[in-house]
Formats: C-alpha cells, sequence, structure tokens
C-alpha cells in the first residue's frame, strides 16, 4: 500500500479505502463486512468511509459490529461518517448547528465508536449560513467527536467561503472535500478544485472510481443480474449511467481494457489506479460486495507507478475529455 498526507494536514491515509455505500446493509449482512474489511486492511487500507444516510444508519451499525469483531486498536485506522440525511422530520437534515451536532453523537452511536477521524457536510445546505456550520463543525471537533472536518461534493466557492468565515473567526477551515471522481468526471478534481488544493491544501478522498460499474467492462454487453445498477433502489443511477452517452463509453472501456492487459492489471485496477495517481488525490474510495473484489481492488496499488506520463497521455487519447481551463483563467 501507498500511504501519504491528507491535503496540508499531519494525518497519513491510505491511497486507497474502503468505502459502505451501496453495499453495507443493502447486499452484506455483518460478516461479510467484517471479512471484506479485514481483507483490506490485511493489504494495508486504513480509512473506512460510512455516512448517516447509507442503508438510513444500518451501514454504520454494521460497521461499529465489525470493528468489534476485528478488535482492532482505534489507533490503527480512519473512520469517517458524513451529515446531512439524518431522516425525515425537520430538524433530521441540513447543516443547521442542531443537526450536525446530534448526527454525529448518533453516528458515533451507531459505530460504536467515542470519535470518528472525518466528519462532511454531505452536500451544501443552501438554507442554512455557512457561518452557522463552521462554526458547528468546530463545536465537533472541540468537543472530540471528530478529528478533522470536511465537505462534500461542494463548490470551489462555497470552500472559500467556509475558510474566510473561519478566518474571519479563528476557527477550524475544511480540511478536505470529497468529490466524485473517474475518468469520465474529471473537471472539479482537476480544474475546480486546483487553485484550493495548491493555497489551502485541500485534501481529497474521492469516490466513485468504476463510474458506478461502468469502468469494469461488467455492462459491455448489458446490465447484469445483481450489480447496481439493477437493484431497484437504485433506479435512479441506472437512468443516469444510460443517459450519459453510455454507448461511447463502453466503446473506450473496451479500448481500456486492453491498455490494462498490456499493463499486466485489469480495467478496474487502471480505472482506481488512474485515479489514485492524481497530484490532487489523497485517497481513492472503493467499494465492494464480495471478498475477492476487494483483493482486486486493494492490488491496483501496484499499477500507479506503471502510469507514466507516456501512459497517462494515451489514455488521455482515448477518454479525449481532458479538461482545459477558459482562456482568462489560464492567463491570470
Amino acid at each position: 500500500m501507498k500511504y501519504g498526507y491528507l491535503g496540508r494536514t499531519g494525518l497519513k491515509i491510505s491511497k486507497l479505502s474502503f468505502g459502505s455505500w451501496v453495499t453495507f446493509g443493502h447486499q452484506m449482512g455483518v460478516d461479510a463486512v467484517a471479512e471484506t474489511m479485514k481483507t483490506a486492511f490485511d493489504a494495508g487500507c486504513i480509512f473506512f468511509d460510512n455516512a448517516e444516510v447509507y442503508a438510513a444508519g444500518q451501514s454504520e451499525t454494521l460497521m461499529g459490529e465489525a470493528l468489534k469483531q476485528l478488535g482492532w486498536g482505534r489507533d490503527e485506522y480512519l473512520v469517517s461518517t458524513k451529515i446531512f440525511w439524518g431522516g425525515d422530520g425537520p430538524n433530521q437534515r441540513g447543516l443547521s448547528r442542531k443537526h450536525i451536532v446530534e448526527g454525529t453523537q448518533a453516528a458515533l452511536k451507531r459505530l460504536q465508536l467515542e470519535h470518528v477521524d472525518l466528519v462532511y457536510c454531505h452536500r451544501p445546505d443552501p438554507h442554512t449560513p455557512i457561518e452557522e456550520t463552521v462554526r458547528a463543525m468546530n463545536h465537533v471537533l472541540d468537543r472530540g467527536y471528530a478529528f478533522y472536518w470536511g465537505t462534500s461534493e461542494w463548490s470551489a466557492d462555497q470552500l472559500r467561503e467556509a475558510w474566510r468565515v473561519a478566518d474571519r473567526l479563528g476557527l477550524v477551515g475544511p480540511a478536505m472535500e470529497q468529490p466524485q471522481y473517474h475518468m469520465f468526471h474529471r473537471e472539479r478534481v482537476e480544474l475546480e478544485y486546483a487553485g484550493l488544493v495548491r493555497d489551502k491544501g485541500l485534501g481529497t478522498t474521492t469516490w466513485s472510481p468504476l463510474a458506478s460499474g461502468v469502468l469494469t467492462g461488467k455492462y459491455n454487453d448489458g446490465i447484469p443480474e445483481g450489480s447496481r445498477l439493477s437493484l431497484e433502489t437504485y433506479s435512479w443511477l441506472k437512468d443516469a449511467v444510460l443517459a450519459d452517452a453510455f454507448e461511447d463509453k463502453i466503446a473506450k472501456v473496451r479500448r481500456l481494457t486492453e491498455m490494462a492487459g498490456d499493463l499486466g492489471g485489469t480495467m478496474v485496477q487502471l480505472a482506481i489506479a488512474w485515479a489514485a495517481s492524481h497530484d490532487h488525490v489523497s485517497t481513492v474510495i472503493t467499494g465492494a460486495s464480495r471478498n475477492e473484489q476487494v483483493v482486486e481492488n486493494m492490488a491496483a496499488v501496484a499499477l500507479i507507478d506503471k502510469l507514466t506520463p507516456a501512459v497517462r497521455a494515451e489514455i488521455d487519447a482515448v477518454l479525449g475529455n481532458v479538461p482545459e481551463a477558459p482562456r482568462d483563467f489560464r492567463e491570470g
């Protein structure tokens, strides 16, 4: 495994991490959760990602039970949660001080932990002033409920505003952002956040390196039974994936699969290594519903050093989607 720092913090994090979205509670029970987490951990993965909304809290409960079974020392691993969608009640969602504090406390109870290492604002909240959110997140840090706070899918402008508020009040600003990043979704990480990575030391814990399964190659001949796009609860994801130049993407995946083989890996491993090799990425959150998938995912670390500038240029030629800044941005 490779390790680096989470942005400009002093926290070490594994280049590949393991997340619970879709699988924990929907496709896996506690025994499978513990087995896959152990496999990831044995491969050097030390960061495990979660959220209050995943399986309506059941994902955190399963991870907590698994951690109890595994018996690791608390200083051996990192756990996160994300706060926004905690329930259907009027104060059970959003980024108010009330929900941030109570949501974090509830997540800790489900995880059976005294603290999480990272806590995120799972989405921006247009109804809550950013100052209230920044103050609430600092309260969470000050009480020892979490060590670092960050955001997920916030714009660069929203992040800058959070830092302005934090600086003005003498508080801690966001240390990390959790954006989607994969071969077909590049602009936010590679372009929009570039100045924040450089000037603010923003760390990124990116999700969906396999583009909801498209980059695995398993959808090259249709949607197989048992895949996430076949699940009724994720019909919205299926519609989104199929509506966005799906056939063109499949053609590119076929070409990239050949390149992966030439490098001695699989398409899955190439996609994960490609995301992990970008300078703006602190860690790539992988997911799996079966233990053999964890083994394959973690082995992607061996391809990172093989992605030389020349190889990346070949991949870019296939993808044809390198983000380009507007002229005035480049000249500024």
